[in-house]
């Protein structure tokens, strides 16, 4: 079986919708991305970038990105940046977050 759909299997239903809404808007801002396990979670890869969403006990957590790549995603949002550049998505964080907020992460983030 394929690693990041046993991954993906293995999500708890409570934050699968999280992982979803992230994975969705990533492959459909690029489509082209290259999806496979890396640090042991999907990470997406569009040429040289890359971006690792990894799931934990309280939600989802993006990996990957810099901060000059985020798309002023951690100056709206610095409560939800942990470390050097973990963005670490509660449910009641996700539910406060658009998807026009998240993509211009994700774009920010993938563009070569």
């Amino acid at each position: 079986m394929d690693p990041v759909q046993e991954y993906i299997d293995a999500i708890a239903p409570g934050h699968r919708p999280l992982f979803d809404r992230v994975s969705g808007l990533i492959l459909k801002e690029f489509p082209q991305a290259r999806v496979a396990l890396a640090y042991g979670m999907p990470t997406y890869e569009v040429e040289t970038r890359r971006l690792h969403i990894g799931v934990w006990q309280h939600g989802v957590s993006i990996y990957g990105w810099g901060t000059d790549r985020d798309g002023g995603f951690s100056s709206r949002h610095p409560t939800l940046i942990s470390g050097k550049a973990t963005i670490r998505l509660r449910p009641p964080d996700m539910a406060a977050i658009t998807d026009d907020e998240l993509r211009a992460l994700i774009r920010a983030a993938l563009n070569p």
